[in-house]
């Protein structure tokens, strides 16, 4: 709390701020404004909803100090940068970026809100450090429904690998030391965001859809087809890192493309699914498929939702960015 106190102008907000942090952290059932003043000794939320609704301070400002806090604590050169959406279901039409789409929280379409976050991960820990809303062009075409949840109008429909790349580069521009991006196929197979990438000279591990084509000596073909092609021998099993249920084994093999300094990983246990790595130049076969998984294992260690719930039971576009913060 000491980190990001300056950026609270008065004593109240500071002082709600630090009220909110303790009830995030603390182990209750449902993490609300209700639950949080109940929690820490208020008879109503006014407090917490005025400094998540109408208190002034910027929720991007306290977002880069709990980045430079995250860096002093788990900095590492070989560090992943993880992208990935997260869902939360809703009833109603009037918290800001709800419609009817997919979501992993369901496994299918359901009306929902979604946002992008940005995860560091080293051999030191895990943490969030961005965070993003998508806005459906179902909202962005809809001015007055924009104009009724305070959406700026200078926000755009953009697509989640967009809002990855932008929190990337944002990330990267701030000197956070990283050698990889991962994420899954909605990242994957879109080329933009793999180029954004390369250029800015990122290692990745991305997974990629089973009908994305990729470019092989042969021509180009379906992923799912191609690692149908692989002989038994080629395989390796390797472990993704522990579960509930102990090691999550899976057999790995990797297959050369035509696109200069790529490689697909194809992966087989519990389904099939392949993804793109990028390496450098002169890595060893099997120190390239062992890095993929280390990097892949990374994707599993995900963040905790409690600021996305909290966000949730908001409908205006300040108070959901104030909580969406990891």
């Amino acid at each position: 709390m000491e980190r990001i106190a300056g950026q609270f102008g008065r004593v109240e907000p500071r002082l709600r701020a630090r009220q909110l942090l303790l009830g995030l952290l603390a182990d209750l059932p449902r993490k609300n404004c209700w639950t949080i003043a109940e929690h820490t000794g208020d008879a109503t939320p006014d407090g917490l909803q005025h400094l998540l609704g109408r208190a002034k301070w910027d929720a991007d400002l306290v977002r880069d100090d709990l980045r430079a806090f995250v860096l002093e604590h788990l900095a590492d050169d070989q560090a992943v940068l993880v992208m990935d959406e997260t869902g939360d279901l809703k009833k109603g039409t009037r918290t800001v970026g709800v419609q009817r789409q997919y979501t992993g929280t369901a496994g299918g379409i359901e009306n929902a809100q979604v946002a992008v976050h940005l995860t560091y991960i080293s051999r030191h820990g895990h943490a969030a450090i961005d965070r993003a809303l998508c806005l459906p062009k179902s909202w962005t075409s809809d001015p007055d429904r924009c104009g009724q949840a305070a959406v700026p109008a200078d926000v755009g429909f953009t697509t989640k690998p967009q809002l990855a790349r932008q929190m990337i580069e944002r990330t990267l521009d701030a000197g956070v030391a990283a050698a990889w991006a991962a994420g899954d196929e909605v990242y994957g197979d879109n080329p933009h965001l793999r180029a954004a990438l390369e250029q800015r000279q990122l290692g990745y591990v991305l997974a990629v859809s089973s009908t994305h084509r990729v470019p092989t000596p042969a021509g180009d073909q379906r992923a799912d087809h191609l690692a149908k092609k692989i002989p038994k021998r080629a395989w390796q099993k390797l472990s993704a890192g522990r579960g509930a249920k102990g090691h999550r084994w899976y057999d790995w093999a990797q297959i050369a493309i035509t696109a200069p300094g790529l490689r697909t990983l194809p992966r087989r246990g519990a389904g099939c699914c392949c993804s793109w790595s990028l390496m450098p130049p002169g890595t060893t076969d099997r120190l390239w498929t062992e890095t993929c998984v280390d990097v892949g294992r990374g994707c599993c260690q995900r963040r905790c939702d409690d600021a996305s719930q909290l966000a949730n039971q908001h409908a205006c576009w300040q108070t959901t960015l104030r909580m969406l913060r990891g």
